[in-house]
C-alpha cells in the first residue's frame, strides 16, 4: 500500500516533553530525598528554619518522586504506549498539551507550597484544595486522552498494558476525588469532610491504593509493553496477563485497612485488610513471573543489555516487595514493624528498587525511539547507571530492616516490673549508622540519575525528531 508519509503519525512531541521531565523531577525529587535523609544523620541540616525543616521538605520529596518523577514517566509511556498498540495519534494534541502543563503546574504548587506549610497533612495528599482540584481538572483530561484514543483505534484488539494503564487512570480518579472532599476556610487552608476513623479509613484506602494504582497497576501497564519490547520476545502467557489484571484490580483496593492495625478503626476491618493483603499476593506474583519468563530463550541478552537488566531487577524487587508487603500486613508481624523504618525500607524497595527502575528501563529504551535515534548516546553510561542504582536500593532497603527491627524489638522490650527497657532515644542512637547507610544508598541511587541527564542530554543533541515521526508513520502505514 502506498501513502504520503507525513511526519505526524503520532503525538511524539508530549510524549519527549514529559520523557525529559521524568528525568528532571526525578533528580529533584531524589536529590531532595538525600538532604533529607543526611538531616536524620546531621541534624543541623534542618538549618533551624521552618521552610527546610524535615516536617516540610519529606512530604515535598514524596509528592517530587511519586507525581513528578512517576507521574511524568507514567504520562510518558501510557501516550507512547497506547499510541504504537492502537496505531492512531492521540485523539487531542491540544488537550494532551493541558496535561502536560497542567502536571508541570500541579508540581510547582507543591513546590512553593509545602515548605511554606501549606498542608491537608494526609500522606500522599497534602496539597490543599486549590491545587488539588486543578489535579483533579488535569487528570480527568488524562483520561479523556487516553480513553479517546483506545476508542479510534485501528486494531481490533486492546493490548493488555492498554487495560492496566486505564484501570490505573480510573482508579486514581476516584481516590484522589474521593479522599480530598474538604470544606475551605481560606484560600490555603481545608478540613476533611470525613472524621475520626472515617476520615483515617478513607485516607489509607487512598494512601494505600496510591501505591497499588498509581505505582503498580499503571508500572506493570509500563511492564507489559517494554520487557517484550527490549526482549524481543512475546508476553510469556497472555492469559495470564489477563487473570493477572482482574485479580489485582478486585483484590487491591481491599488491602487499605493493613495500615491502620492497632488504631481505632474496628477489628473486622483491620483483619478484613490483612486477609485481602495476603491473598493480593498470588496476582502479584503472577504478574511478576510472567514478565520473568518472558525472557524465556533470551536470558543471554542480560550479558550485553543493560536495559532489559535494569527491566528484569525492577521485576525481582517487584516480587520481594509485594511478598513483604502481604507478610508486613500479618497483625503478629505488623506489631513489630509498625512505626518502625521496616516499613520505609519496604517502601523504598517497590519505589526505588521496582517504580524508579522500571521508569529508567523504560525511558532508556523509548527516548531514542521519539527522537530519532538508534540507541541512547552510551550503552557504557547506563551500565553505570544500572550499579550505581541496584547497589544504592540494596544499600538502603537493608539498612532499614536492620533499623526496623532494632527499633521494633527496642520499643517493646520492657523489665521485670513493666516499666520500657529503653528509652526513646536509646533507639534513636542505635539507629544511626542505618541512617548513615541508607543516605549513602541514597545518594548512590541519585547519582545514577545525574549519569542518566548527561546521557539523555548526549542523545538528544544528536537526534532528529522529524526522522522518528517519519518512522512512526511508515511503521503505521505498513501495519494497514
Amino acid at each position: 500500500m502506498s501513502t504520503a508519509i507525513s511526519p505526524t503519525a503520532y503525538n511524539y512531541k508530549v510524549v519527549r516533553q514529559f520523557a525529559i521531565m521524568t528525568v528532571v523531577w526525578g533528580i529533584l525529587g531524589m536529590g531532595l530525598g538525600v538532604f533529607i535523609a543526611s538531616q536524620l544523620v546531621w541534624p543541623q541540616l534542618n538549618l533551624d528554619l521552618p521552610w527546610t525543616s524535615f516536617g516540610r521538605l519529606r512530604p515535598l520529596h514524596t509528592n517530587l518522586v511519586i507525581f513528578a518523577f512517576g507521574g511524568c514517566a507514567l504520562f510518558a509511556t501510557s501516550y507512547y504506549v497506547v499510541q504504537r498498540t492502537c496505531q492512531t495519534r492521540l485523539i487531542s494534541d491540544s488537550l494532551a498539551a493541558f496535561t502536560f502543563w497542567g502536571w508541570q503546574a500541579v508540581i510547582v504548587g507543591a513546590l512553593i507550597t509545602l515548605p511554606l506549610g501549606y498542608t491537608t497533612t494526609k500522606e500522599y495528599a497534602e496539597l490543599e484544595w486549590p491545587i488539588a482540584i486543578l489535579l483533579a481538572i488535569v487528570w480527568v483530561t488524562y483520561g479523556v486522552v487516553f480513553f479517546g484514543t483506545i476508542v479510534k483505534r485501528k486494531t481490533k484488539h486492546i493490548y493488555v498494558g492498554n487495560w492496566f494503564y486505564g484501570a490505573f487512570i480510573v482508579v486514581t480518579a476516584m481516590l484522589h476525588i474521593v479522599n480530598h472532599m474538604s470544606l475551605p476556610v481560606s484560600l490555603f487552608k481545608s478540613y476533611s469532610a470525613y472524621s475520626g476513623a472515617t476520615d483515617a479509613m478513607i485516607q489509607w484506602w487512598y494512601g494505600h491504593n496510591a501505591v497499588g494504582f498509581f505505582l503498580t497497576t499503571g508500572f506493570l501497564g509500563m511492564m507489559y509493553y517494554f520487557v517484550p519490547k527490549q526482549a524481543e520476545r512475546p508476553i510469556y502467557s497472555y492469559r495470564l496477563s489477563i487473570v493477572h489484571f482482574w485479580a489485582l484490580i478486585t483484590l487491591y483496593i481491599w488491602a487499605g485497612p493493613h495500615h491502620l492495625h492497632y488504631t481505632a478503626l474496628p477489628d473486622w476491618a483491620q483483619s478484613l485488610g490483612m486477609a485481602m493483603s495476603i491473598i493480593l499476593l498470588a496476582p502479584s506474583w503472577g504478574g511478576m513471573i510472567n514478565g520473568m519468563m518472558t525472557l524465556s530463550g533470551a536470558w543471554h541478552k542480560l550479558r550485553t543489555d543493560p536495559i532489559l537488566r535494569f527491566l528484569v531487577v525492577s521485576l525481582a524487587f517487584y516480587g520481594m516487595s509485594t511478598f513483604e508487603g502481604p507478610m508486613m500486613a500479618i497483625k503478629t508481624v505488623n506489631s513489630l514493624s509498625h512505626y518502625t523504618d521496616w516499613t520505609v525500607g519496604h517502601v523504598h524497595a517497590g519505589a526505588l528498587g521496582w517504580v524508579a527502575m522500571i521508569s529508567i528501563g523504560a525511558l532508556y529504551h523509548m527516548i531514542p525511539k521519539v527522537y530519532g535515534r538508534e540507541q541512547m548516546h552510551s550503552i557504557g553510561l547506563i551500565n553505570a547507571h544500572f550499579w550505581l542504582a541496584t547497589i544504592g536500593t540494596v544499600l538502603y532497603i537493608s539498612s532499614m530492616w536492620v533499623n526496623g527491627i532494632t527499633q521494633g524489638l527496642m520499643w517493646r522490650a520492657i523489665n521485670d516490673d513493666g516499666t520500657l527497657t529503653y528509652s526513646f532515644v536509646e533507639a534513636l542512637q542505635a539507629s544511626h549508622p542505618g541512617f548513615i547507610v541508607r543516605a549513602l544508598g541514597g545518594a548512590f541511587f541519585a547519582s545514577g540519575m545525574l549519569l542518566m541527564a548527561y546521557n539523555v542530554y548526549r542523545t538528544v543533541r544528536a537526534s532528529k525528531p522529524a526522522e522518528a515521526e517519519a518512522a512512526a508513520q511508515i511503521a503505521v502505514v505498513g501495519a494497514h
